[in-house]
């Protein structure tokens, strides 16, 4: 195999010509003021998929390694939470183009988002070698040469045809050049694939050495050719900004590679979903001799109590929790997502009507993670979900809670509701991680519904945002008293 890394047309794309010419660039600074959570039209954008039990190499104890990566290369990086039932994360990288970095022995000039992509790759593949190495010591030195290497990225469905070509020819000779088994795969996609922007999946399998060079060949026409979806990948909320910073050396540390390997479980927190739940629907929640409450426990790890007031008969709290590692996809949201429709509260005049009310408690201390700067947030959740999500003022929210707790409240088709339940708890876990700094991309993008109309002969009290919806007048006091009941 050639030594050096080359494109289909015989020659490396040419990241430096572009900015060198008269008039110079009109894409963004890196270090400018811009919101860095934005996709510009001309950025370069990689969706990487990461297994999720590989994720810790990528993002470090404290998601020192991100963002060291992030720093480094001068691009952003932004990690999507695991969502239940998914065996890999999206990585998405993206950048400008108007400082380059240089790649490779040769040093040749390239954006840095393309630089990111390889480091990531890079730490994900060595981290399976060591694997593999641990699994088998007698093995010869040429193990990694042996090893079969998967990449597989997500790609919008107007960039695809870039890796594609006319009649085929040009993933053909991609194959011929490197050797690589390469493939697009439109159909079973994972769950963590957007709808907005009809993602494909590409699929790369090979030797590492030969994944390698058609990872560079893919991300090169990837580069040349921007999707006119990738304005919408990332929120634009900018309450996760965090910039970048200094040149990247190439040295990984041993630690780098096996933080998934060692890590000391005294690292690992508790996160908490509180669920304020109507008292008629706990019998559901805990099933007969308490059925189901015990088959969620067994099948997602999560501790989960059923917690009642002697001063409110109406209403009692579903407590899950669980010990975990950010990285790790989380027991307690999972639960959550599970028992969500068995702890709501069906809304609306007619018996067919689906729409539910989910009542979450949420400490006041963590509630700014949910409204964001100026409410910028909470908008974006109601958006992309298209559920109805308030926030209960302190003096509103039922009695039940305690006096540090404000009560979050979900209106929606059980669909919508559920999206917009997993990105409440995702942001209030990545909340309680330290971890709500940028490194976090939460799901942005699902397929529309309508508006859920509302309309209940129920008293209507004030949100925080000014608004008013659906909710509990008579309980409008607050009590410190909770009994368990699990």
């Amino acid at each position: 195999m050639a030594s050096t890394l080359r494109n289909i047309h015989g020659k490396r794309s040419n990241f430096q010509s572009e900015f060198t010419g008269n008039g110079g660039s009109k894409r963004r600074n890196l270090h400018d003021d811009t919101d860095h959570n934005v996709i510009g039209s001309e950025d370069t954008v990689y969706r990487y998929l990461c297994p999720v039990k590989k994720t810790g190499s990528i993002i470090g104890k404290g998601g020192e390694i991100a963002k060291q990566i992030r720093s480094e290369t001068k691009s952003n990086m932004r990690i999507n939470e695991a969502l239940p039932g998914c065996e890999e994360r999206v990585v998405t990288i993206y950048s400008t183009s108007e400082e380059l970095n240089h790649f490779g022995e040769d040093g040749e000039l390239v954006c840095p988002a393309l630089d990111a992509l390889f480091k990531v790759h890079d730490m994900i593949v060595t981290e399976i070698d060591a694997a593999a190495a641990d699994d088998d010591d007698d093995e010869d030195d040429d193990l990694s040469e042996k090893q079969t290497v998967t990449v597989r990225m997500l790609v919008p469905s107007d960039q695809i045809g870039c890796v594609i070509g006319k009649g085929g020819q040009v993933i053909q000779n991609l194959r011929n050049e490197t050797n690589a088994q390469i493939r697009v795969i439109k159909d079973k996609l994972p769950a963590c694939a957007l709808t907005l922007s009809h993602d494909e999946l590409l699929q790369i399998i090979g030797e590492p050495l030969v994944v390698r060079e058609a990872l560079y060949q893919v991300a090169s026409l990837l580069h040349d050719n921007p999707s006119r979806f990738q304005h919408s990948l990332l929120t634009s909320s900018s309450s996760m900004h965090q910039p970048g910073g200094m040149l990247m050396s190439a040295a990984l540390t041993s630690s780098h590679r096996n933080y998934a390997m060692h890590r000391d479980i005294a690292d690992a927190r508790e996160f908490c979903v509180c669920f304020i739940c109507p008292a008629e629907n706990v019998g559901g929640v805990i099933g007969k001799g308490g059925g189901f409450i015990n088959q969620i426990r067994q099948e997602t790890g999560a501790t989960i109590r059923v917690n009642t007031s002697e001063t409110n008969e109406e209403d009692s709290i579903i407590f899950i929790s669980s010990k975990e590692f950010y990285e790790d996809p989380s027991p307690a949201v999972n639960a959550a997502i599970r028992l969500q429709v068995r702890c709501s509260e069906k809304v609306g005049k007619d018996s067919n009507d689906s729409a539910i009310s989910t009542r979450l408690l949420v400490p006041s201390s963590q509630i700014g993670c949910v409204i964001g700067k100026g409410g910028a947030v909470i908008s974006e959740m109601r958006s992309v979900t298209r559920a109805n999500i308030r926030i209960l003022q302190k003096e509103n929210v039922p009695k039940i809670a305690r006096e540090d707790e404000e009560m979050v409240q979900i209106t929606g088709n059980p669909d919508a509701a559920m999206k917009a339940l997993t990105q409440v708890v995702l942001r209030l876990r990545a909340n309680s991680f330290n971890m709500d700094h940028g490194l976090v991309l939460l799901p942005t993008s699902f397929p529309y519904f309508s508006q859920v109309t509302e309309s209940s002969s129920k008293a209507k009290y004030p949100k925080r945002d000014g608004s008013k919806d659906h909710d509990y007048s008579k309980l409008n006091s607050n009590s410190k008293r909770r009994n368990h009941v699990s």
